[in-house]
Formats: structure tokens, C-alpha cells, sequence
């Protein structure tokens, strides 16, 4: 792997400035972080880094969603309509569950979307989570420390923190990987959420079918979930070919054979964003 340029460290520095300021002091952005300390964020932050790590770099770029490190974001089709839902929920502290194909860039907007907005909270979903992982993951977050407390005290502790702020809004991103637990466990929890903060799910459509047999086998909270969002899903429109053109062009590709033998690649793969990006690497290699 490359090693990190100046100009590169200094546009995560500026990234992670950004993101600090959505929180009320550096201890709780550090908090919301893995692996990383107050000292570090504040020796990133004054430009004094010969000591730390590319890695260490690497790694906050990741968690705060920079694209520093070379891959910029295009404003898609579904990138606009998934930004136009995320600040809806924020704005009238609603309830959105967002579904898009895999690959469409949910994760890469909404967690951009995060990182330009104050007090957004970006929070990843796996099957692999319990109730505890999950009220913990939400605490990190938000930069809350739960040493030391139980899951009902750190619930507590992150509405105390939501309250007090002016629009706070969580992204549970994957949320159609929440075991049938855990799934069961936010249903009631939310109701302490409700008109306190918005709410927007993203996922792709298997969560129509798993709602629909709840539903239909009437399992407990599927009715009222449903009901929170409105009884309908927000849709986002496919990625189209155009889409794919500006992204190459953003992202270093001008060739037009170039474009155009990206472009036939993404759409034997559906136009998956992921299969582009690689594909745009792979080309770039090769020039």
C-alpha cells in the first residue's frame, strides 16, 4: 500500500475537523471512533503527525467516511433521492426505511451525508449483533463511554444526549440484517425516540419480504413498524449508464473507449457500484 501524501493527511485533518465539530467536545468524537484517543484526534488536528501511522490515517478516513484518500463521490440519481430522504428525517424527525439494490451507493451517501451534517449518526447493522452490541454500537456513535453501565442505563444515557440536541437523526444502514431479537428489541425502544429524532433505514428489498410474512404471520411490532414508516418504503431509482459516465469522468476516466468499455462491465453486473469502482481502479492501473 502507498504511503499517505502530505496533501492526503492534511484533507483527512480537515475531514476529521469537520466531524469533530458535530460533537460537544473531542473526548466524545474519540469515543465515537475505534481504536483512536483524544491525544491523536488533537495531534491530527495541529498538524503534528510524524508520529502517527498511515494506518492509523487510513483508519479514521474510513470511520468518518473521508474520501481523502482518492475515490470522489458523484451526486447519482439514487445518491440525490437517498440525500433528499435523510434530510427529510432530519429536518421533521420522521421515520424512513430507504431501499435501494445492492450497490446503488446507500452506504457511500448516507454516510456522506453524516459527515457534512451536524449531530447525524451513521450506525452499520449485522446479523451477528445482540441487543447489548446493538445499544452499545448506537452509544459509540453518538461518543458515549458505556464502561461500567447496563443496557438500560447506556439507552439512558444516549436519549439524554438526543434530547439535547436541535435535529439529530440516525442512519441504521443493513438494518434488514437485525436478527428477529434485536429487530423486536428497536420497535419498542423507539416509541422513546419518537418526534425526539428521525430515523432512516437503508437496505435493500429483501426487507419488503420480510415485513410482508410478519405482517401476515402477525408477528409482534411488524404491524407497528410498518406503520411508523409510513406503510410504504422510499424506493431509489437504479443506477443508469449515465450515472456510471459521470463517475468515471470524476474519478480520472476521460477516454471515452475507456468510459464506454466501463459502462458494458457495469451493466452485465447490474450497475453495481462496487463492480465500478473496481473496474475504474483496475483501468487506471492500466494506464
Amino acid at each position: 500500500m502507498s504511503k499517505l501524501s502530505n496533501s492526503e493527511k492534511t484533507s483527512i485533518r480537515e475531514a476529521l475537523a469537520g466531524y469533530v465539530a458535530k460533537f460537544p467536545s473531542q473526548n466524545k468524537a474519540a469515543s465515537s471512533l475505534n481504536g483512536t484517543s483524544a491525544g491523536t484526534i488533537s495531534s491530527i488536528l495541529n498538524g503534528k503527525w510524524d508520529n502517527i501511522s498511515d494506518d492509523m490515517f487510513r483508519s479514521i478516513a474510513s470511520q468518518i467516511g473521508s474520501t481523502a484518500t482518492g475515490w470522489q463521490i458523484v451526486e447519482t440519481g439514487a445518491f440525490q433521492e437517498i440525500n433528499f430522504a435523510l434530510g427529510d428525517a432530519q429536518e421533521h424527525k420522521n421515520v424512513t426505511w430507504v431501499v435501494g439494490e445492492a450497490g446503488c451507493g446507500k452506504t457511500a451517501t448516507s454516510r456522506t451525508y453524516a459527515m457534512e451534517h451536524r449531530e447525524v449518526f451513521y450506525i452499520l447493522c449485522s446479523e451477528d449483533m445482540k441487543k447489548g452490541d446493538f445499544v452499545r454500537e448506537i452509544a459509540r456513535c453518538v461518543g458515549i463511554k458505556t464502561d461500567g453501565h447496563n443496557i438500560r442505563e447506556i439507552w439512558g444515557l444516549i436519549l439524554d444526549n438526543v434530547v439535547q440536541m436541535d435535529a439529530p437523526l440516525l442512519i441504521f444502514d443493513e438494518a434488514d440484517k437485525l436478527t428477529e431479537p434485536v429487530f423486536h428489541y428497536f420497535i419498542s425502544l423507539y416509541n422513546k425516540l419518537e418526534d425526539k429524532a428521525g430515523v432512516v433505514f437503508l437496505s435493500t428489498d429483501y426487507i419488503c419480504k420480510r415485513i410482508t410474512r410478519g405482517l401476515h404471520f402477525q408477528k409482534p411490532g411488524y404491524k407497528e413498524l410498518f406503520s411508523r414508516i409510513g406503510r410504504k418504503f422510499f424506493e431509489v431509482e437504479p443506477t443508469t449508464a449515465h450515472d456510471v459516465h459521470a463517475i468515471c469522468r470524476a474519478n480520472g476516466i476521460t477516454d471515452p473507449v475507456l468510459i464506454d468499455k466501463v459502462v458494458m462491465e457495469a451493466a452485465e453486473y447490474e450497475f453495481d457500484l462496487r463492480r465500478v469502482k473496481k473496474t475504474i481502479h483496475r483501468e487506471k492501473r492500466n494506464m
